[in-house]
């Protein structure tokens, strides 16, 4: 897959500005927070992939960026998920209700999930979780979904036994997320921490197990999403090559503007035969893995 320039024009100046009021913040062990908020134009227009880009406090003039994991158009609101591992990000778990948040979104270039006819396998690990909820959610009922999730700390979800038998999956691996399986979407959890009922390693091995138990047939019709830390997104990259199954990949990085005017989050891509460099805010933040030299 190559992208022409224009193909990066489609999701420019289509971002609003709102004062989001919190509605409900619910926290998670291991310093993880969930925040909804009233944001309608948000709600409205974002798709999955995309982020919002949030003002802490007066006190800290540049914002942070944070995944979108949910919507609801009809009710103008946007859930937020986010862990708190920096002055700002902590100063954001603790607004309460009815504080306004100034916000930008949606932001960025979401995930292509044109096509449903394929089968859709959503890798996420830590904060990567979010766009695939969205992601699974905007698929469910539509197309075939898969979700792997990965996290060395308690996942921030109702938990419950998936009631959907997976290729090349063990016995023993049977805890999934129980809002997605209310809507029809399987799911498998991964984690380094010992955890009950899931997979013991990284998220990138579970999927793998997966898609190699798929039939032939089966893979060439799948394409693999995945957002998370740059070494879980290597590893989603090598699975890619080594199945041949198609990746787009989300990547998370440090944003002053979050706009594209201080081209401070760039990223270097291989398009028709030459380099160039993306802003990972609106060129991105998904990009197909062949175009990312780095995870060549």
């Amino acid at each position: 897959m190559s992208l022409a320039d224009n193909d990066f024009t489609p999701h420019r100046n289509t971002i609003f500005e709102e004062q989001a009021e919190v509605l409900a913040r619910v926290e998670h062990p291991g310093d993880q927070y969930i925040l909804r908020v009233k944001a309608a134009k948000t709600a409205q227009h974002a798709q999955p992939g995309q982020f919002v880009h949030i003002r802490v406090s007066e006190a800290r003039p540049l914002r942070r960026p944070i995944s979108i994991m949910l919507t609801n158009p009809e009710k103008g609101t946007v859930d937020l998920l986010f862990k708190a591992i920096g002055e700002g990000t902590r100063e954001l778990s603790q607004r309460k209700q009815g504080d306004l948040l100034p916000m930008l979104g949606p932001i960025g270039r979401p995930f292509d999930l044109s096509d449903l006819n394929k089968r859709y396998v959503l890798i996420g690990g830590g904060v990567g979780i979010p766009p695939m909820i969205f992601a699974a959610d905007h698929l469910a009922g539509k197309a075939d979904v898969v979700v792997f999730a990965g996290s060395e700390v308690a996942f921030p979800f109702s938990l419950r036994p998936s009631q959907f038998l997976l290729p090349g999956i063990a016995g023993n691996t049977i805890l999934a997320i129980a809002s997605l399986e209310s809507r029809g979407v399987a799911s498998r959890l991964a984690s380094n921490a010992d955890m009950y009922g899931c997979y013991q390693g990284h998220v990138p091995n579970l999927a793998g197990e997966y898609l190699r138990a798929l039939k032939e047939s089966e893979r060439a019709r799948t394409v693999m999403l995945s957002c998370g830390p740059h070494p879980m997104l290597h590893a989603v990259a090598r699975l890619s090559r080594e199945t041949g199954v198609a990746a787009q990949l989300s990547l998370e990085e440090h944003m002053a503007c979050g706009i594209g005017g201080c081209a401070g989050c760039v990223v270097k891509t291989k398009e028709a035969g030459g380099e160039y460099y993306r802003r990972v805010c609106v060129d991105g933040p998904v990009f197909p893995a062949e175009m990312l030299p780095e995870f060549a």
